[in-house]
């Protein structure tokens, strides 16, 4: 049976891999090949930005916006993922399904709640950006809850996942010490999914600094605001020193969560 099951499997992962070939090979007559396909001036604007690249601007007015600028990118990246964390825990642990006292409140709580969670994560957090500047203006209420939702979809999905693949024989001895749905997950299944929950949280914040760039771009401010105003002005120079200042950013912020990994497996 195992047998016929791997060579199922095998037949499947054939027939996908065919039809990604298969498109990829379809999309490719599909495009236009002509000349008109490279901008003729974009060997001369690759060139500025290239040679901009070892020429940043430094001067103290563009170091001292771009250290504001970074500064406020990232409190929106900690504010936003602050928030979906506290969304994450509460719909993961009901997307888990282990407060459920019956099969049938189970695979209720798990349906709905990863419906929800699949809703939160589906759309973009630009496309949420949008509607929260329509619907409440260019404030950081907008960049923090367009971050908060769709991380907290993903997050949540992932504690849930997290959650469900806990060893089982731990939560069965708690169980039948006497322990309650609420102290089996106090005791037992966050103790042993913090490790893991956090990690990929980790992870996930490094993402939420460059998605909180992006949206700066719809006028939320930042650093990305500050990158599209040096491109608008055709100002490469200050292009690099705003994104050498988001490199050094992100990299921190690498290194930060690489340290707390390695501590929480120690």
């Amino acid at each position: 049976m195992n047998k016929i099951s791997h060579s199922f499997d095998i037949h499947k992962k054939t027939i996908l891999t065919l039809l990604l070939i298969l498109a990829f090979i379809w999309s490719l007559f599909s495009v236009n090949w002509g000349p008109e396909l490279v901008h003729t001036g974009g060997k001369a604007t690759l060139a500025q930005i290239f040679e901009s690249l070892f020429h940043p601007q430094l001067s103290s007015e563009i170091i001292n916006l771009a250290l504001i600028a970074t500064w406020r990118t990232l409190s929106y990246a900690v504010a936003g993922m602050t928030l979906a964390i506290i969304i994450a825990i509460l719909f993961g642990v009901l997307a888990s399904g282990v407060l459920a006292k019956s099969e049938l409140s189970r695979r209720f709580s798990k349906g709905v709640f990863r419906g929800i969670l699949g809703f939160m994560r589906a759309i973009h957090e630009l496309i949420w950006a949008w509607l929260f500047v329509a619907s409440i203006g260019l404030t950081p209420y907008a960049a923090i809850f367009a971050l908060a939702i769709p991380y907290g979809g993903i997050l949540g999905r992932i504690f849930a996942d997290i959650i469900n693949d806990v060893p089982k024989e731990p939560i069965e001895a708690l169980y039948s010490a006497g322990a309650s749905r609420i102290q089996l997950l106090f005791y037992g299944y966050l103790p042993m999914a913090a490790s893991d929950m956090i990690s990929y949280t980790m992870y996930r914040f490094e993402c939420a600094v460059r998605s909180s760039t992006v949206m700066s771009f719809v006028g939320l401010g930042g650093i990305g605001f500050q990158i599209q105003l040096a491109l608008q002005d055709l100002n490469y120079n200050q292009v690099w020193t705003y994104m050498f200042f988001l490199i050094i950013l992100v990299v921190l912020i690498d290194l930060w969560s690489n340290i707390l990994r390695k501590r929480l497996v120690e």
